[in-house]
């Protein structure tokens, strides 16, 4: 009777999986990603490939928690077919280089990079990670993959994030400015959120040192030269330093100046910010850029006596996504 029973529940657990469709296996496996449960979703998939050997979605989830479960070979072994399928896409040469820098072959992660950009000439998934490759190479055309990705998807986050970094420690003190804001304006809750804002603050720092202001004398890009013109009117309001009050008053006004003198270069984080300014929402959104780094008890504090400017904020910042038109483009 026991060996019945379990023939009977062994048939039934087979005819469920065979039941199940490939969306529905994929979705089960996403969940035991979610979870970090890699093994069950390694057993879900291959469960999948035996359905439908072919299928590029499945091949890539299965390459990829193969990789997150440490398995960089197998992962390798089961993406190389999806590489030379004519319907492979860029994210699967990215995970692919992915899998290459993980288990140190820079490299091979370079090369493949490269490759998948000759298919994805516009892909800014693939100039970041080929500009990452580079840069743990101490290659210097690290910083031209990260603007040529901003460059041709500028909506890709990533790469204004790997930008502002090499900016502000090169001593690229505005591009470092703008490309962090950019940054926080499309990832504002991610793990790399506290990091911009403090590059932001110390930035603005670097900014209004006499050698950076006065660059828009000798520097060759019209753009800049506009900017830090626009911004060196504003200097004196920096007199007894650089916080949250002085950053709020100069940003205001220069997005003033800049709009009633600027007619050549759109831009749409200073749009943004004019945006903001015609809302009511200028003051919250430079104490959230800069309170939160500088002092946050004196963050709290604003936005317990200012409650609804801070709501009001926090739900426009919630309500729509940031994102770069393209032409906007001026380095």
């Amino acid at each position: 009777m026991k060996k019945l029973l379990l023939a009977i529940v062994v048939h039934l657990s087979f005819s469920f999986v065979y039941s199940q469709t490939i969306t529905e296996l994929q979705e089960t496996a996403k969940s035991f990603m979610r979870q970090g449960d890699y093994a069950n979703a390694i057993l879900v998939l291959n469960r999948a490939v035996q359905m439908e050997p072919q299928n590029i979605a499945v091949l890539k989830d299965l390459s990829l928690n193969l990789y997150y479960q440490g398995d960089y070979d197998k992962a390798l072994e089961t993406l190389k077919p999806v590489l030379d399928m004519p319907q492979a896409d860029d994210q699967s040469f990215q995970i692919a280089g992915s899998i290459y820098r993980q288990s140190g072959r820079i490299d091979d992660a370079e090369k493949m990079y490269k490759k998948g950009l000759k298919k994805f000439p516009k892909s800014g998934i693939l100039y970041n990670d080929l500009g990452e490759a580079q840069w743990r190479l101490q290659s210097k055309d690290a910083i031209k993959n990260w603007e040529k990705g901003i460059e041709t998807e500028p909506s890709y986050s990533r790469n204004y994030f790997n930008a502002a970094r090499y900016y502000y420690y090169t001593g690229n003190t505005v591009w470092g400015l703008l490309y962090a804001e950019i940054f926080l304006n499309m990832d504002p809750f991610g793990a790399n959120a506290p990091e911009m804002k403090q590059l932001l603050l110390d930035g603005y720092k670097q900014l209004f040192k006499p050698a950076n202001i006065e660059q828009g004398n000798t520097d060759k890009n019209p753009f800049i030269i506009q900017y830090l013109q626009c911004m060196n009117k504003q200097s004196a309001l920096v007199s007894t330093g650089v916080n949250t009050a002085s950053l709020a008053m100069v940003r205001a006004r220069f997005v003033l100046d800049w709009f009633a003198q600027n007619k050549n270069y759109p831009y749409r984080l200073f749009e943004y910010q004019q945006q903001l300014l015609r809302e009511g929402l200028f003051d919250a959104y430079n104490q959230w850029l800069f309170g939160t780094i500088q002092n946050l008890p004196a963050y709290q504090n604003w936005t317990n006596t200012h409650p609804e400017e801070s709501k009001a904020f926090y739900h426009f910042q919630k309500s729509r996504v940031f994102k770069i038109p393209p032409g906007q483009y001026y380095h």
